[in-house]
């Protein structure tokens, strides 16, 4: 019985989340930024939801919702599932030279941390100690790889990708 409670326990989270993220929209016409997160663990501790998302925009064209965590949707069924792999939050920043891309990504080090360009595409991985990340993120321009660095600092990564 205890694993059917967990079962409908995931579900009903899960189901929450679908729920919270298909309201943003609402929320994303006041202008303003909001950032929520949170942790839990279901089926008895076997599976860690870690779940958030990120509101920035004053409306109309420059909205956009950034969720992170390991909750993503399937793209065949619609319904929100856990993954194993994490997608950090992040923050772009355009400087005249290059963009910053601010990822939080507890417990990596700069070691631990791959980044590909493909034209304007960064993909960033990471992987420590049983904590995956991955991002694919669309700059404004596209970058060499060899000359984007990388540094960490108390798991916040800084991504300069010259322009």
């Amino acid at each position: 019985m205890r694993k059917k409670e967990s079962k409908t326990s995931v579900e009903g989270i899960l189901g929450g989340l679908s729920t919270l993220i298909g309201g943003l929209a609402e929320l994303a016409e006041k202008g303003k930024e909001l950032r929520q997160s949170g942790e839990t663990s279901a089926l008895g501790g076997k599976a860690k939801i870690i779940y958030g998302f990120t509101v920035k925009g004053m409306g109309g064209d420059d909205l956009r919702v950034e969720p992170f965590g390991n909750v993503v949707r399937d793209g065949k069924t619609s319904e929100a599932t856990v993954s194993e792999v994490r997608e950090p939050a992040i923050d772009l920043i355009e400087e005249s030279d290059h963009t910053l891309v601010v990822a939080e990504m507890p417990g990596v080090g700069a070691n631990d941390v791959k980044v590909e360009a493909h034209g304007d595409v960064l993909d960033l991985t990471a992987a420590h100690a049983g904590k995956k990340y991955r991002k694919e993120i669309l700059l404004s321009h596209a970058t060499d790889a060899k000359k984007v660095t990388v540094t960490i600092n108390n798991g916040i990564a800084e991504i300069r990708c010259p322009k």
